[in-house]
This record gives structure tokens, C-alpha cells and sequence, in this order.
């Protein structure tokens, strides 16, 4: 096996180790609205994330220098074509990590109210577009000889790496719901229960849809 090879396992690795362990997170985050009525019941969601989410970003971390390291033309190239969307996840994150660690500092159900949403926005949007983003690296981008890219922001915006974001948003979303089971009880744990169903359902049709359309579009199965 070639050192790029395992680098590429290597790189494989650590995103997916990020995908597994932020997704639940970012579950968890989409559904404070959901599955929290009160400021009680959101302050017990938050708290049920509250000791790992900072360390999975390090994954994400790890993973973005891997990258640079080993296939610095593949991350120039990344960067400099989805520049904007990888700018929204960016803020969305910081806006996210702030929203933690600001929401309790002052005792107003407005205050508290605004960082929840703010809290909201910070996981759902990376959980699309994270989606959307290797879904366009599977699905291939217009570059030049020099590997720039040479389309447009809405050139990502194709219905496959739509389909992509979908998947990941759903999986991600079904993922905190059966962690809020697992974590929490009484109300909470109920209604993530009942919502787990058609959570689930619908995670399988976007990725088995998003599988199927890979499958057809590399040429059928072998290549799993």
C-alpha cells in the first residue's frame, strides 16, 4: 500500500470519526426546539452534550490538517471552490460554540430564548451543508488545469449534493434523537422516543435514496 493510500484511509478515518461523534451533537441541537417545551427541558438537552461537543471539533481539526498535510492540491482546491459554504459552516460553528457557553450569563427568558435559536441554526446549517459539500466531492466539480474551480456557488447547489445535505441532516438529526433517549427521562425521553419513528423513516429514504443514486451514477454496486 502506497503512503498516499494510507493516507486517504487515514483522512477517511478521522472525518468519519467527526461525522459519528459531532452528528449527535448536531442532532441534539437541531431539536432544541423540538423536543424542548420549556427552559428547563432545553437547559437538560443542552447539558446532556455539554462535556464532549467541544472535544469532537477537535476531530474536525485533526481531519482539516490531515488534509492540508497530505493532499495540499485536494485542500487548495476544496477551499477555494466551496470558499462561501465552508465560510457558513464556519460561522455557524463559532456561533454555535458561543451560544453554549453564553446562553445561562444573564437571567432573561428572551436572552436565552435568542441563543437557543442561535444554537438551532449553528447545528442544522453544518449538518446540511456538510452534506452538500462531499456530496459535490463524490459527484465531481467543474476545475481547470490548474485545479480551480471554475463554477459558481449555486454549481454546488445540484439536486444530488441537495440530496446529500438531506441525508446528513436527517442521520445527524435521527442520531441526537435516540441519544436524547438514551440520556434523558421522564417527558423528554418520551417524546424522543416517539419521534425516533418517523426521525428514523425518514433518515432511511434520504440516505438509501442518496445511496441508490451513488450506486446509479458510479455504475452499480461494485463499487461498495
Amino acid at each position: 500500500m502506497a503512503l498516499t493510500d494510507i493516507w486517504f484511509v487515514l483522512i477517511a478515518v478521522l472525518w468519519t470519526g467527526y461525522f459519528v461523534l459531532e452528528g449527535f451533537d448536531f442532532g441534539v441541537g437541531t431539536l432544541l426546539g423540538v423536543l424542548g417545551r420549556d427552559d428547563t427541558d432545553r437547559r437538560v438537552m443542552i447539558n446532556t452534550i455539554g462535556p464532549v461537543w467541544d472535544g469532537n471539533e477537535v476531530w474536525l481539526l485533526v481531519a482539516g490538517g490531515a488534509t492540508f498535510a497530505a493532499f495540499p492540491l485536494w485542500y487548495a482546491s476544496l477551499f477555494s471552490g466551496f470558499y462561501l459554504a465552508l465560510l457558513v459552516i464556519l460561522v455557524a460553528l463559532i456561533l454555535r460554540g458561543v451560544a453554549f457557553e453564553f446562553r445561562g450569563k444573564i437571567d432573561s427568558a428572551r436572552w436565552r430564548r435568542n441563543w437557543d435559536r442561535a444554537i438551532m441554526f449553528g447545528s442544522a446549517v453544518p449538518a446540511l451543508l456538510w452534506g452538500v459539500a462531499f456530496g459535490n466531492i463524490v459527484h465531481g466539480v467543474p476545475l481547470d488545469a490548474q485545479h480551480h474551480f471554475t463554477g459558481t456557488f449555486f454549481t454546488l447547489l445540484n439536486p444530488y449534493a441537495l440530496l446529500g445535505g438531506l441525508a446528513t441532516l436527517s442521520v445527524f438529526t435521527f442520531h441526537g434523537c435516540v441519544f436524547l433517549a438514551l440520556k434523558t427521562t421522564d417527558a423528554i425521553r418520551d417524546r424522543a422516543i416517539t419521534l425516533t419513528r418517523p426521525l428514523g423513516a425518514v433518515a432511511i429514504l434520504c440516505a438509501g435514496g442518496f445511496l441508490a443514486w451513488t450506486a446509479a451514477e458510479h455504475g452499480g454496486w461494485t463499487w461498495l
